[in-house]
């Protein structure tokens, strides 16, 4: 998704430039997806634990205030799996997409789909809220510039004192069991999610496991997902685009 920033001063980057968190598994895609290419890039780190992202200058660039954000000489791109579907058709070689490009966009989408309603609950309600809390003027900070009502909602239960209720959790546990029931039936028969070639499908997906994972998600149910994994893991792409950045998401 391309947009027009508030803060212009990015306009004038030449190359590509990546605004990314370390522990963002979405950052991680596009972490991921540059190193697959052999891309040259800038990084931007946003160090999320001390909400570098909550500030005038970053939600002028992003203005859900999320991470990634790719410019790529000068154009502003957001929204992760946008992201690395547009370097994957821009900088055409290698390719990291099959013929059967219809199915990949399919996984892609699912990716997207699930990360506020099950994905983002799970890991905060395990993991990151109680070291993601906002002081005061944060939350207000946070309040005034955010201007999507999604996220305003989600981040809105567990602001202060509060806590994600049983209720989400249990949604969320029940939306990812379904997604990695259909994830682990593919892979039966396949190395990668679409088949012997690593594709642009896979990559939205490893950063889940790796975060989930790290959240205590029970991966031993899924024993095709768990060959995946290993497989995935042994990827320079996986070493430099995630375990540099985040060794252990247990550890986060």
């Amino acid at each position: 998704m391309i947009i027009v920033p508030k803060n212009t001063s990015v306009e004038s980057f030449k190359g590509l430039h990546l605004y990314h968190g370390a522990i963002s598994n979405c950052s991680m895609r596009v972490r991921i997806t540059l190193i697959e290419k052999g891309l040259d890039w800038e990084s931007h780190h946003i160090n999320l634990k001390r909400k570098e992202n909550i500030s005038d200058d970053y939600f002028g660039i992003n203005p859900n205030g999320l991470v990634p954000t790719l410019v790529d000489n000068g154009v502003v791109h957001i929204e992760s799996n946008d992201i690395i579907d547009y370097l994957d058709n821009t900088y055409k070689e290698p390719t990291l997409r099959t013929e059967n490009n219809e199915t990949m966009m399919e996984w892609l989408h699912l990716a997207a789909a699930i990360h506020v309603p099950a994905c983002k609950p799970y890991v905060y309600a395990m993991k990151i809220a109680k070291k993601l809390k906002k002081t005061k003027e944060e939350q207000k900070k946070y309040d005034t510039l955010q201007k999507n009502e999604e996220l305003r909602t989600f981040h809105a239960k567990h602001a202060g004192t509060k806590e994600f209720s049983t209720s989400d959790l249990e949604k969320a546990k029940a939306i990812l069991g379904t997604c990695f029931f259909k994830l682990d039936r593919t892979l039966e028969e396949n190395k990668w999610i679409l088949g012997d070639q690593f594709t642009l499908a896979d990559i939205s997906w490893i950063p889940l496991h790796f975060v989930l994972i790290g959240c205590g998600y029970p991966f031993e149910d899924y024993p095709n997902i768990t060959r995946w994994a290993k497989a995935f893991r042994e990827k320079e792409s996986f070493q430099e685009g995630v375990l540099k950045w985040c060794p252990d998401f247990a550890l986060v």
